[in-house]
């Protein structure tokens, strides 16, 4: 059996995904690479040859690739800071930008004890998945409506818990519902929520528009349909002086540090930019207890 040159490979695997129109070629071709052998990207240069069988399952990989299949769909997995979850057909895969968010609310909860954080909109459960990881002492409440998304979630709690991280409460539950976790009215340190943003019909890439559920992605005609749900619930929620972020299209810049201002009980409203200069998310406070 002749062995191939690993290099060779990854070069006209790059070519094909160059062609395809993947944004980043170079680095999927080497991070399909890496997951078929089962070796970390950074130790590839450690292979310099490989067997015929390793090739050709390299390059089914690659074309479904070109077809935009996800890479995260190819790896079977996703990872949002300490999380690593499953990912796949009906669950939205989460993006880095989410990584933002996620250190925000880290530094907001690093001063207090045994955190009741409460993550809308969870999908996958990543982001609750990550703060809890982040933070084992925190109590940490996840809310999803899709059921296909909640048997992911389900699925990645309980490997979670597996693998020894402490429980995550995951509730079946619209964030429209007035009554939505009465029990923790006024009780909670942090909301986070990474919502189905973006404007009915503004054109995606085909990644987003094949693969992730429409309705983890559309937020109606102007994309706040979910996003003024959020910030009604969460008023509700927080604790005085209790934190609130919500990711956002990045049309959104103005409008979603508008619709939070309008909250009486908020305050402390910011508009935060991702690595890219673009509107991502916007944050503000319950404000503190009259004296």
């Amino acid at each position: 059996m002749n062995r191939q040159p690993l290099r060779v490979a990854i070069l006209e695997a790059e070519r094909m995904l160059a062609a395809a129109g993947v944004e980043s070629p170079r680095v999927d071709a080497e991070v399909l690479a890496a997951h078929v052998l089962g070796v970390e990207r950074g130790r590839l240069m450690m292979v310099p040859l490989v067997d015929p069988p390793v090739v050709e399952a390299y390059r089914k990989l690659v074309v479904r690739r070109t077809a935009r299949e996800p890479l995260q769909h190819l790896l079977g997995t996703a990872a949002l800071g300490p999380a690593v979850v499953a990912v796949g057909p009906g669950v939205f895969t989460p993006r880095p930008e989410t990584e933002l968010l996620l250190e925000w609310g880290l530094e907001r909860i690093a001063d207090v004890p045994a955190p009741l954080v409460v993550d809308l909109c969870t999908g996958s459960g990543a982001l609750a998945l990550a703060i809890a990881a982040s933070r084992p002492d925190a109590r940490v409440h996840a809310v999803e409506a899709d059921p296909g998304a909640l048997s992911w979630a389900r699925h990645n709690i309980e490997s979670h818990i597996e693998g020894g991280g402490t429980p995550v409460t995951l509730h079946a539950a619209d964030v429209r519902w007035p009554d939505l976790l009465v029990e923790l009215e006024s009780k909670v340190d942090l909301v986070v929520c990474n919502p189905p943003y973006v404007p009915e019909g503004t054109p995606l890439p085909p990644e987003v528009t094949g693969w992730d559920p429409p309705g983890a992605v559309f937020g109606g005609p102007d994309g706040l349909e979910i996003i003024r749900a959020v910030i009604a619930t969460a008023a509700g929620l927080l604790r005085y002086g209790g934190w609130l972020g919500i990711e956002h299209d990045d049309t959104h810049g103005d409008t979603v540090p508008g619709l939070l201002r309008r909250r009486r009980v908020l305050t402390d409203v910011e508009g935060h930019t991702d690595l890219a200069g673009r509107p991502r998310f916007a944050t503000a406070r319950r404000r503190p207890a009259p004296p």
